[in-house]
């Protein structure tokens, strides 16, 4: 859910005359991106005013300077981390630190008094027993033994690799390490057996963001605990199951589109050259891991143990057996996503704590149309975060819907669950760490091709999935 701090916008092997060609393009979308994020918030906060003028005259709460002055930082960190490769987590420590400490007169103490601590312990523990599993190739034979069940049939295997995302991110594996994981040989598969290589990374990506909300990933912890911090505790099963729902239907529909455009297959398909005589099988330390992961889920699923905890028992163990190894292991800790998480969720309690989210919310109440203000609020998270950090855009947005669902009849799990969904479906844009990697293992001379369609391919989910999400969640009650 981090985005790439690599920009794709001149893929490997194209000509330093292209990569100019593109630079104006990738710079007008940078600005639109900016100039959408900065005109809802600023819809939110003069919408009152601008589709009802009699609400000009009655008293309602306005932004002072002490509001104005953080909010326009936030909009700020988050332009400067689209546009350079800077962890936006360490910006919003400096911003508390500066607006905390300067403006507000606050100590380091009260600064950080809601530092999420239980979140932060969760990524590590889970990236922590993750990369070793990675490492002592638990998860290749998972991937082998899957692929291997196809048996030639070639049609079946985005499938294959959906599940198989699915499953490595509901166990808590990140989104990204998912697709890292996969990208290799789905990409690979692909070529051999002539499947367009877009709609193989789609796959794999809307797999890895199908399990990506589940009761044991980081994600799914994630969002749960700041919905709950903020008063609308939500399910963890029905957001785990609205995730998984509409990634399958952008599946389908990504099958559909293709077939009709004729660019489902690529020349006659042919049987893989796969090697279904050897028989991977675990033994050591893989054998120990899978236990392990059986462990886990038993603990965390049966019996509500704290799954950063339990993850780090589980890594201990490993680290035990293999205790040469064991800097490389810590090593594997998305330090990168600790920094985001912490920087941002601290970030914006302190714009909680000055009353920025409350004044937000009752402008934007001020519509008078909880709908269409959940729709733009998807919309506004959607296209967002195909530039910028989904993480880092949750912790910001999911805070504003709590005023909204108080004073309204939405559903609280459908109304997080959209916001959800369409923070994270985006990021097969090229601009995201996921459609990179899609990207980067193309084919040389076939990367071009590739990042022009994966870009289409995004622009009509960034246009089509905020308001299948908000149409299926939030108008109909389902949850």
């Amino acid at each position: 859910m981090t985005k790439t701090a690599e920009r794709v916008t001149a893929p490997a092997g194209e000509t330093g005359e292209r990569s100019r060609g593109r630079r104006p393009r990738s710079l007008m979308l940078l600005v639109a991106v900016a100039g959408f994020l900065i005109l809802g918030l600023a819809a939110l906060v003069l919408g009152g005013n601008l589709f009802d003028p009699a609400a000009a005259t009655e008293s309602e709460p306005t932004m002072t300077a002490t509001q104005l002055v953080p909010l326009v930082i936030l909009v700020v960190m988050f332009v400067v981390a689209t546009k350079w490769p800077l962890n936006i987590g360490v910006m919003g420590l400096v911003a508390s630190f500066g607006v905390g400490y300067f403006m507000l007169g606050m100590t380091d103490r009260e600064i950080l008094a809601e530092f999420p601590a239980s979140i932060v312990l969760t990524i590590i523990g889970v990236t922590y027993f993750f990369s070793m599993a990675q490492r002592n190739g638990t998860i290749d034979i998972i991937v082998q033994t899957c692929v291997r069940l196809v048996r030639g049939k070639t049609m079946v295997l985005p499938w294959v690799f959906f599940l198989l995302a699915a499953a490595l991110t509901a166990l808590g594996t990140f989104s990204p390490a998912a697709v890292a994981l996969l990208a290799p040989a789905a990409i690979g598969f692909a070529y051999e057996s002539r499947i367009h290589p877009v709609v193989m990374g789609a796959f794999i990506i809307n797999g890895a963001h199908a399990g990506g909300f589940s009761p044991l990933s980081v994600a799914g912890v994630l969002v749960h605990n700041i919905a709950e911090e903020n008063g609308f505790p939500i399910s963890q099963g029905a957001l785990f199951a609205a995730s998984f729902a509409i990634n399958l239907i952008l599946s389908v529909l990504t099958i559909v589109v293709f077939a009709l455009l004729g660019r489902l297959r690529e020349g006659e398909g042919r049987h893989m050259d796969l090697d279904t005589s050897a028989t991977v099988r675990p033994h050591g330390q893989q054998i120990l891991t899978l236990v392990l992961i059986t462990v886990m889920l038993v603990c965390t699923l049966g019996f509500h143990m704290p799954i950063g905890f339990v993850a780090l028992s589980a890594g201990l163990l490993l680290a035990l057996v293999n205790i040469k190894e064991h800097q490389t292991f810590i090593g594997g800790i998305s330090w990168s996503t600790v920094l985001l998480v912490a920087g941002m969720i601290t970030y914006v309690s302190l714009l909680q704590h000055v009353g920025v989210i409350d004044t937000l919310a009752e402008q934007a109440l001020a519509l008078g149309a909880p709908l269409l203000i959940a729709l733009v609020l998807c919309y506004v998270i959607g296209i967002g975060s195909a530039f910028a950090s989904s993480t880092a855009l949750l912790t910001a947005f999911i805070p504003m819907a709590g005023p909204l669902l108080a004073a309204s009849t939405l559903s609280a799990s459908g109304t997080v669950a959209a916001l959800a969904v369409a923070a994270t479906v985006v990021d097969v844009s090229p601009f995201s760490t996921d459609g990179a990697l899609v990207i980067a293992n193309a084919r040389d001379e076939d990367r071009q091709r590739v990042y022009k369609q994966l870009m289409i391919y995004a622009g009509a989910v960034v246009l089509a999935a905020p308001v299948l999400a908000w149409a299926l969640l939030v108008p109909t009650g389902i949850m």
